[in-house]
């Protein structure tokens, strides 16, 4: 029997696509332009490319998938505020690559209010940026300021044809992530679908999971579910990090024997439409935890729980995170990891040796999305309806010899996605087991 597919949700809509344009246009003043370029092919050796992965912030805004485009946002013309140049059609070309949109297939099938082809490019963008006094691009795109530097040329060279006067550019960046924090409910159902997919896989690796497996082998059974599910693949590395491979925050080499009587840690997820998800378990290779992991794991555990349970309109994530460290440091004590007084340990920041990392970090079309965190250097941003945040509390015990022998060498994390209410919160993810007692059922129940 073939294995279950999920419902696929509803693609996001050429008009939400257009809204966030419109949106992002009222906010530019007078005279300005907007230029974003797309992504572009990557050579990954001699002619042959790595698989396409179009830039975030030009998909947010025009939902197109191909290379080498550019979109310029023009408030106020009057043959369309829009403009996209696009791949030129050329037969040759598409019977080796595929179908490209060509002009009028970016019109057509996005929305767009006037597309042209590269072939029009050098002709046409003189003019479309003439007279703009400001553009906004991204800073960190060579292409865009390549774009800026030709603009500021050709608005010297209109001076003398009393042409405005190009008075230079600014980071495009901020307005536009600023947009992409909260989430619509088109965008939730892509997240919800992507963590769907990712909690099969995880599940599924648990199911597999035995003593002699490579970490590989577990990475290929989560991959294959992103797959069959109809991801485009992982949103991010995969980590399947056994034994002490667990305490490397970042471990991607995925290339070590599974032992038994020790825990793997899987950070994985699956990216759909662009979306990711972002999922981390930890569980016991033969399917017991015991006794020292059980007691460790349940300190991870409670906090990320606790964490979770936090997550509603008007907190900010420092404050779920010191809520996480107080929790851990408190149960580290407990374990004899640490001595004296909790808020003493957190003060001189002891907890540090075995939890380096943040609790959260937004999610969406990046698996570390954009948004700033801050308002200010002192005003940390109130979570609001439509945000979607990770809550990823985990220790990671140093095999020192003035650690118990017990511990050494064990890294736990365990991660959820989380979207932010009206209310409350909800938990993208529940569908992959984090209670002890439910991961040990399903790894019995192979």
């Amino acid at each position: 029997m073939l294995p279950e597919l999920l419902p696929r949700p509803a693609a996001i809509t050429p008009l939400e696509y257009r809204q966030r344009r419109e949106t992002l246009i009222a906010q530019l003043p007078a005279g300005a332009a907007l230029v974003v370029p797309s992504a572009a092919l990557v050579t990954r050796s001699h002619d042959s490319e790595y698989t396409f992965r179009q830039q975030s912030d030009f998909y947010y805004l025009t939902g197109i998938q191909e290379p080498d485009a550019l979109l310029l946002l023009l408030p106020g013309r009057e043959a369309g505020q829009c403009v996209v140049f696009c791949q030129d059609r050329d037969a040759t070309m598409e019977a080796w690559t595929g179908r490209r949109l060509g002009a009028h297939g970016v019109e057509s099938q996005h929305g767009i209010d006037q597309a042209f082809e590269n072939a029009q490019r050098e002709k046409l963008l003189p003019s479309l940026l003439a007279g703009r006094e400001l553009l906004y691009l991204p800073l960190d795109n060579p292409e865009a300021l390549s774009i800026a530097e030709q603009a500021l040329a050709w608005a010297q060279a209109g001076l003398r044809r009393g042409k405005p006067a190009l008075k230079g550019w600014l980071d495009s960046r901020p307005l536009i992530h600023e947009m992409r924090l909260i989430k619509s409910p088109a965008e939730i159902s892509l997240l919800r679908h992507a963590a769907a997919i990712s909690a099969r896989a995880h599940t599924r690796a648990m199911r597999i999971c035995c003593a002699g497996l490579n970490e590989y082998q577990l990475q290929a059974e989560l991959e294959h579910e992103f797959a069959w599910q109809g991801a485009s693949g992982p949103a991010y590395s995969t980590i399947v990090g056994g034994g002490v491979n667990a305490c490397v925050l970042h471990y991607i080499e995925n290339s070590d024997t599974l032992e038994a009587d020790t825990l793997v840690l899987i950070d994985a997820g699956a990216e759909f439409d662009l979306y990711a998800g972002d999922i981390t378990r930890t569980f016991p290779v033969n399917g017991q935890f015991n006794d020292a992991q059980r007691a460790l794991y349940q300190v991870v555990l409670d906090a990320q729980v606790h964490a979770v349970q936090s997550v509603k309109p008007g907190v900010t994530l420092a404050d779920i995170h010191q809520r996480v460290v107080r929790d851990l440091t408190a149960g580290l004590i407990d374990l004899g990891l640490l001595e004296g007084d909790v808020q003493a340990r957190i003060d001189d920041e002891s907890y540090r040796r075995f939890y380096l990392h943040s609790t959260s970090h937004w999610l969406g079309l990046d698996v570390h999305d954009v948004g700033a965190y801050r308002l200010d250097e002192e005003t940390p941003r109130l979570l609001t309806e439509g945000m979607v945040v990770t809550i990823e509390p985990g220790l990671y015990i140093p095999c020192d010899d003035d650690i118990p022998a017990v511990y050494r060498g064990i890294g736990i994390r365990i991660e959820d996605d989380v979207v932010v209410t009206c209310d409350g919160q909800e938990i993208l993810t529940s569908a992959v087991p984090k209670q002890v007692a439910d991961i040990e059922q399903i790894m019995a129940n192979k």
